[in-house]
């Protein structure tokens, strides 16, 4: 028998949380207004950011979901944005010299809705004017005379030859304008049966006379073309002149109100110029019967035509805007253009354009999701070119590729004034400015979020003051002393540590809103602590299928796992497993076997394909402790066997290199090892045991096996010492750690863990030996002896090779 390390006491296994601390903080609110906990860092990293208003000191906020990264970046946003100007307001108008290139305008706030009123209110003076304009008798008169004009050349020609026609007995005959001759017998018109029955050769007489004033009456209507033209041309003018003098006026007062606005200015006179032709196209229905008058929406026509398209428009005193754009695609950031279909073929214009968020966050900041804008390389080229540029990037053909050759627009591009917050992760960061180098250039500041808050009593003073605002403000509800002490023992413990809270707090809010749950099911409004506990057992039982399948497997043999008694190579390790957002520990046995070789140590999970690189590195490491522990007057030389047992996926980590090395050594010296310890601990080739992760997981799963087949007050975990300070175990285990029914132990060496398995002392070295009957000593005879074996059989091999020679 040898003193064995003592357990640690019930004080070490959670942090304290002081009860009279918790009542005063929640009897006195935080006096400031609290918008954020912690994460000072990143709030500097904003502020420098919003700061700098030079190209490139966009942001990256580096951390992960559930931090608050998104809270703190718009509420920053949203503070910073009310002292910075209102942006201008952006909208497309037709471009007449070429439709494929619209024309971008900007406008003070407010001015582009007044724009559109206005160009509104003149379509609608236009309908109004026309086409009850040419209904003007002044307009009429002077159509007229034309028409008169027309008519008298006409009418001179025709009389012409009707006299000429006369003169040789014959009629010429006009019915709806088809101008025909009918022979003359004394002075009577004949008809067809008539004409039929005279002699041949008054017929023939007839024919010919008939004929040469046919040729007669071509030769006297050869200017009929050009007199329509003229009379047309004539007409036409007088309807431009007309529509002019009438619309002239409609304009002369919005270029008088716009007079300072150049763009609109020059917007106005195209609109001058076009909208007579508009009118004489749209509005003139002189020349259309009622039949063939068309049903058409001419409005429509009209503002499609000539009336604005407001991109972004703002409230005069507006903020800054703060856009977040959820999905980023090509089209949600650059903007799009929609197309309809006509007669087969796709039509578009520039009412057609659809704002961006570049659009809309101009003059502001623009929030996207790193991940969703990587993941489209068309996104973060044109991204970057934007930035680069500093303007919107409208390479829309480029997007809209799958139009072909449809009819497609080329927008003028709008200039850019935004600051981009990308919000991503740790690994995307390092890998993008890994192989992009121009992100470095865009994007100068991170923003980086921690995973812990210090636990200062200013800290948690504000932890409480939120969790109270979101129980009034949200749930309707109130909280108790201890279920609050309750949630800051839930945030501790998400943290794995005595001195730090989670920094994800959204985490806390979600298990306060939970709780509510189980208080309203007791028809209550305050939150208890069992109400706290019963949204984390709801939550376990939901998420804990797999790990109650698991401890079944193990409960009714199926995974052999022992919890008393002694076994030699042979010993307890604890895994933590990770399915979606549930995570829990559970034992593995871990067994070694030792025989005389010269094969070294094999992991038999990486000879399986199943250990992956860190857990390799942890057994690898095993040959290199045994070597500097016992191997220095011989050479170290065996053939050893190291499994998880039945684990069929794969393995990673090496908080099992202690369990390991202790069944190692077990296997070597024979020594059995105590089935009712188990442990958890990485460790290097020095012996020292080193921290892992998961500490709390690793022993409530040993523990929740002991308990179902019976604590014995022999039980208990071997976790490393530099762990202490990341137990926050729940009260069940601390019961019974308190009641000596279950034990935890923390060492600080692999001695330490020896001593306590094998209930053996480890043994010092003196004078290069160990104690003969310690571990280490008998390890240490048992090592020579297989070297010798192996060795010795060696040398009788080189003897009989030398002797046959």
């Amino acid at each position: 028998m040898t003193n064995k390390l003592q357990p640690l006491s019930v004080s070490t296994l959670a942090p304290t949380i002081s009860l009279n601390h918790v009542q005063t903080c929640m009897n006195n609110p935080y006096p400031e207004t609290l918008t954020f906990i912690g994460q000072q860092r990143a709030q500097s990293a904003l502020d420098f950011s919003l700061g700098m208003e030079l190209p490139g000191y966009n942001v990256y906020v580096m951390g992960e979901a559930a931090h608050g990264r998104f809270t703190l970046v718009k509420d920053k946003l949203q503070a910073h944005s009310k002292g910075r100007p209102t942006p201008n307001e952006w909208l497309y108008v037709n471009n007449y010299d070429d439709h494929r290139e619209p024309i971008a305008l900007f406008l003070q706030a407010g001015q582009s809705k007044q724009l559109a009123d206005d160009i509104d209110s003149f379509i609608d003076e236009v309908l109004d004017t026309f086409p009850a304009a040419f209904d003007n008798p002044a307009y009429q008169r002077k159509k007229k005379k034309i028409d008169r004009e027309f008519n008298d050349a006409y009418d001179a020609a025709i009389t012409e030859v009707e006299i000429a026609a006369l003169e040789q007995s014959v009629a010429l005959i006009e019915e709806k304008s088809v101008v025909g001759f009918a022979p003359l017998i004394d002075g009577k018109q004949l008809s067809d049966a008539e004409f039929a029955e005279l002699d041949d050769d008054l017929r023939e007489q007839f024919y010919e006379v008939i004929e040469k004033l046919e040729d007669a009456l071509i030769e006297a209507l050869i200017e009929l073309p050009r007199w329509k033209r003229e009379s047309s041309e004539k007409l036409r003018n007088l309807k431009k002149s007309t529509a002019e003098l009438a619309t002239k006026p409609l304009l002369k007062d919005l270029e008088h109100k716009y007079a300072a606005h150049i763009g609109v200015l020059r917007y106005l006179k195209d609109i001058r110029v076009e909208i007579i032709d508009a009118v004489l196209e749209w509005l003139d229905d002189e020349d259309e019967s009622d039949e063939n008058k068309e049903d058409f929406d001419r409005k429509g026509m009209l503002t499609d035509f000539f009336a604005p398209n407001i991109l972004v428009e703002f409230k005069e005193g507006d903020a800054a805007p703060v856009v977040y754009e959820p999905n980023p695609t090509f089209g949600n950031i650059f903007g799009k253009i929609e197309y309809s279909t006509s007669q087969g073929s796709l039509i578009t214009s520039y009412r057609s354009i659809q704002p961006g968020a570049l659009h809309r966050a101009n003059g502001g900041y623009l929030i996207m999701d790193a991940e969703k804008v990587m993941a489209n390389p068309q996104v973060w080229d044109g991204l970057k070119l934007s930035l680069k540029t500093h303007q919107i990037k409208n390479d829309l053909p480029y997007q809209d590729s799958a139009v072909g050759s449809s009819f497609t627009l080329r927008p003028q591009l709008i200039p850019l004034d935004v600051k981009i917050i990308l919000l991503g992760s740790r690994e995307l960061y390092y890998t993008i400015g890994e192989y992009d180098e121009e992100f470095a250039e865009l994007f100068r500041v991170l923003a980086d979020f921690d995973y812990y808050l210090p636990s200062s009593d200013k800290l948690q003073y504000q932890f409480i003051t939120k969790v109270i605002e979101y129980c009034e403000q949200t749930l309707k509800c109130s909280l108790t002393e201890p279920a609050m002490a309750r949630l800051l023992k839930f945030s501790y413990r998400q943290a794995e540590h005595h001195n730090k809270l989670s920094a994800r707090f959204a985490d806390v809010l979600e298990l306060v809103a939970e709780a509510s749950f189980y208080t309203k099911q007791d028809n209550l409004t305050l939150i208890d602590a069992h109400h706290i506990d019963e949204a984390i057992e709801g939550k376990q039982y939901r998420t804990g299928q797999i790990s109650e399948n698991m401890l079944s497997d193990i409960k009714e043999g199926h995974t052999l796992i022992a919890t008393d008694g002694h076994a030699v190579g042979k010993v307890n390790g604890l895994t933590v497993l990770h399915i979606g957002d549930t995570s829990f520990g559970t034992p593995a046995r871990i067994t070694a076997t030792v025989y005389a070789g010269a094969d070294g140590v094999i992991d038999v999970e990486r000879e399986a394909e199943l250990g992956k690189a860190i857990h390799s590195k942890g057994v690898m490491l095993l040959t290199g402790y045994l070597g500097n522990k016992y191997a220095q007057q011989f050479s170290l030389t065996l053939s050893a066997n190291i499994a998880i047992e039945q684990s069929y996926g794969y393995i990673d980590g090496d908080s099992a290199s202690l369990a390991e090395l202790c069944a190692l050594i077990s296997a070597i010296t024979s020594l059995p090892i105590s089935q009712s310890i188990a442990l958890t601990g990485s460790i290097n080739q020095h012996g020292d045991v080193q921290a892992i992760g998961g500490v709390n997981e690793k022993i409530e799963g040993f523990f929740k096996l002991c308990k179902m087949r019976g604590l014995t007050s022999e039980q208990g975990v071997i976790i490393p010492k530099s762990n202490q300070v990341n137990l926050v175990l729940d009260d069940e285990i601390l019961n019974a750690v308190e009641l000596g029914k279950f034990h935890i132990y923390a060492v600080e060496t692999v001695d330490q863990a020896l001593n306590l398995l094998m209930d053996i002392a480890a043994g010092e070295l003196k004078d290069g030996l160990y104690p003969e009957n310690s571990v280490n000593g008998i390890a240490l005879a048992r090592l020579s002896e297989i070297a010798d074996i192996v060795n010795g059989d060696s040398d009788e091999d080189e003897k009989e090779q030398s002797e046959e020679s």
